[in-house]
């Protein structure tokens, strides 16, 4: 009367395969900072070209340093900055986008215990603040 399936079922559960590479959390928390650092080192190129200041050039060089180290040796790609004009308005915009970008990083850098990259970041803070109350 009833005869034992010899085949497969088409509805049996197939065994689970990772089609993809998984990342570790620390990995994970290397690629956010450095992409926040990167786009950090964006907007002070920005304000390099707009304020030339050695201390902008000096934390420019820093901030490309921390992102090659933290992407194994590949250097940030540097878009030429934009040809704007030095409207206090426009730079108080730019520092006030570094150092929003300067907290992000701050806490991801906290939070992966990067020392070099949470002292840098915290530099960057206070100098952006400082470029905040400046155009006031």
């Amino acid at each position: 009367m009833y005869e034992p399936i010899r085949t497969k079922s088409v509805h049996t559960m197939a065994e689970p395969e990772p089609d993809f590479p998984h990342r570790s959390r620390e990995e994970e928390l290397d690629i956010r900072l450095a992409g926040h650092l990167t786009a950090l080192l964006t907007v002070t190129d920005e304000l390099r070209a707009l304020t030339p200041d050695p201390a902008l050039d000096e934390a420019a060089e820093r901030l490309a340093d921390q992102v090659t180290r933290l992407r194994d040796g590949r250097a940030p790609l540097r878009a030429a900055p934009t040809a704007a004009s030095a409207d206090p308005a426009h730079v108080a915009a730019l520092h006030q986008r570094a150092h929003t970008l300067a907290e992000w990083a701050l806490v991801i850098a906290t939070s992966r215990e990067d020392a070099a990259a949470t002292e840098l970041t915290a530099e960057r803070l206070e100098a952006h603040a400082a470029g905040l109350t400046v155009g006031v």
